[in-house]
């Protein structure tokens, strides 16, 4: 079973996949970190986010994917990054290179492995991001499109941080990466016509797992 579950950033994807895989017995696959760690690999090359500077950083840079205690770890070039992409910096460079074709063409390929390698050992696997059910899985078992409002968006994003940001600041950032995300030629985000659409802005956090849940068990073989 293949679970997508899109949306802008902060919308309450990415901590939603984590427990429905959980309580499914799913893996979790987080391909917005997977964006991340190539971020940070332009950031360390102090490489700008264009298509010239993609054809010096990618051949150079392996992003892969671990887990420790059914917990997803995110390697580049084989050190363990997982904490180091969680700043504003690398969430502002992975808006910009999420946009070049090489990089999403390589990212693409790399969710499809996993995914596909994990749902056949673990029986299900949950993906997060702005197009795994239009692009990476548009055959995905079911599809999920959630989305809040932007401010409250905000709230939850900078409380990811590791670092002190304000509010204003991590608005602002929402919108842009907003702007970015729809408006890119590359794989833009939408909802896919067969999605199942949640607004999370008033929803609890339960409520949005019961709901994911539910239209997974809907979805199953045999499911009700």
């Amino acid at each position: 079973m293949i679970v997508t579950i899109d949306g802008p950033a902060g919308s309450g994807k990415s901590t939603t996949a984590r427990a429905v895989a959980e309580r499914l017995g799913y893996l979790y696959l987080d391909t917005g970190a997977m964006y991340r760690a190539v971020a940070l690999a332009f950031l360390r090359a102090e490489a700008e986010p264009t298509d010239e500077a993609a054809a010096t950083v990618l051949p150079a840079m392996t992003v892969d994917v671990a887990y420790e205690n059914d917990a997803m770890h995110v390697y580049l070039n084989g050190e363990d990054v997982s904490d180091r992409i969680r700043t504003a910096e690398v969430g502002d460079m992975a808006s910009r290179v999420s946009t070049l074709r090489a990089v999403r063409e390589k990212m693409v390929d790399e969710q499809r492995r996993i995914g596909r390698k994990r749902n056949a050992q673990e029986g299900g696997v949950v993906l997060d991001g702005r197009d795994t059910g239009t692009v990476v899985f548009p055959d995905a078992d079911v599809k999920i499109f959630m989305t809040a409002d932007s401010l409250e968006r905000a709230r939850r994003r900078r409380s990811e941080y590791s670092e002190d940001v304000s509010l204003e600041a991590v608005h602002q950032e929402i919108q842009e990466r907003d702007r970015l995300d729809r408006e890119r030629d590359i794989a833009p985000l939408r909802q896919a016509d067969d999605a199942q659409v949640v607004d999370t802005t008033a929803c609890t956090f339960e409520e949005q797992v019961d709901f994911v849940v539910d239209c997974v068990k809907q979805g199953a073989p045999g499911g009700t």
